[in-house]
């Protein structure tokens, strides 16, 4: 098994309202060129977890990150203008609670991350870093 000592948060940069999932995603990545799915979990607005890459796999969401770190999307992240912000649904929020919860006790040594921590962007459009610090 892969060390894993980062999980990494992001959106999709989506629109608000607008729901895809792993298959659509991983159909985009691959069009990028992509072996797959770049991200290991999707969350999707009705606050769904899907599966993508398998965890033993490396991922491909976070440029120099990807060989020790979980990627982790939620659906959203652009307004209405395709502006960013923070466009999680309280069911979105509960997931993503619920799932970095069972992953920090898989992988004790992980960090969460937002992705613009490591890269000049919004994503996630929101401090995932400080939010969820305490887990």
């Amino acid at each position: 098994m892969r060390q894993i000592t980062e999980i990494i948060v992001h959106c999709t940069a989506t629109r608000n309202h607008v729901d895809i999932g792993a298959a659509e995603i991983d159909s985009y990545h691959r069009a990028r060129g992509f072996d797959s799915i770049g991200y290991h979990y999707v969350v999707r607005l009705d606050g769904r977890i899907e599966n993508g890459r398998d965890e033993a796999i490396i991922g491909a969401h976070c440029l120099g990150h990807n060989a020790k770190s979980i990627g982790v999307a939620y659906v959203g992240g652009l307004d209405a203008e395709g502006n960013p912000e923070d466009t999680r649904t309280e069911a979105q929020k509960r997931s993503m609670l619920s799932l970095l919860r069972s992953l920090r006790r898989r992988y004790p040594r992980a960090r969460i991350y937002s992705h613009r921590d490591f890269a000049a962007k919004a994503c996630p459009c929101f401090d995932a870093t400080e939010e969820y610090a305490e887990i």
